[in-house]
């Protein structure tokens, strides 16, 4: 459990350094985006490892209902992280869609995965996300969504592109771990 807490930890960390020290950030000038890049692929290494050794205290099963309301959930999370990168309408009318997308992804996780490891990666992932959102608006509290027209095709590329990559994520999803859609 302690990998898990600490891969956590350090992802929260190496996410929230640029707001929570800015002088130190600026003083590295540019150079601290490997050392973030190396923080980030160790935290997940961490979480992985963490997570799989965690000892499996279980509170609640996935039932179909909470299956069903995970996969929607987290496909309206990938098409959230589609609509920021696409430049989508919603993408651009949201402040934070893809830190939405993040929580709506780990709330999703949290009510199909009822056990401790399962509480600690996507409940502390969930916390990070939520005060990555604060410290966002308490920083920088002025934001205007852009005013100008976006085509309609957008929305179409982007929906698509979502679908495309849930049903990857999903087939991967249950090829190295538990099967998203069902048995």
């Amino acid at each position: 459990m302690v990998l898990l807490v600490l891969g956590v930890l350090l992802w929260s960390f190496a996410h929230l350094a640029k707001r929570v020290f800015p002088g130190f950030h600026r003083a590295m000038g540019g150079s601290e985006k490997p050392m973030v890049a190396g923080m980030l692929v160790l935290s997940i290494v961490l979480m992985v490892i963490g997570y799989r050794a965690a000892d499996q205290v279980i509170w609640w099963a996935a039932t179909p209902m909470l299956k069903g309301i995970n996969n929607l959930l987290v496909l309206v999370a990938f098409y959230l992280f589609a609509a920021s990168g696409s430049k989508s309408r919603l993408g651009v009318r949201m402040r934070h869609p893809q830190l939405i997308g993040f929580s709506l992804w780990a709330v999703a996780h949290l009510l199909t995965n009822g056990d401790l490891p399962s509480m600690v990666l996507f409940g502390g992932l969930l916390v990070w996300a939520l005060a990555e959102i604060v410290i966002i608006n308490r920083t920088a509290p002025h934001w205007t969504p852009p005013a100008h027209p976006i085509p309609i095709r957008k929305e179409w590329t982007t929906a698509a592109a979502t679908l495309v990559v849930y049903l990857v994520v999903g087939f991967i999803h249950g090829w190295i771990g538990p099967n998203p859609f069902g048995a």
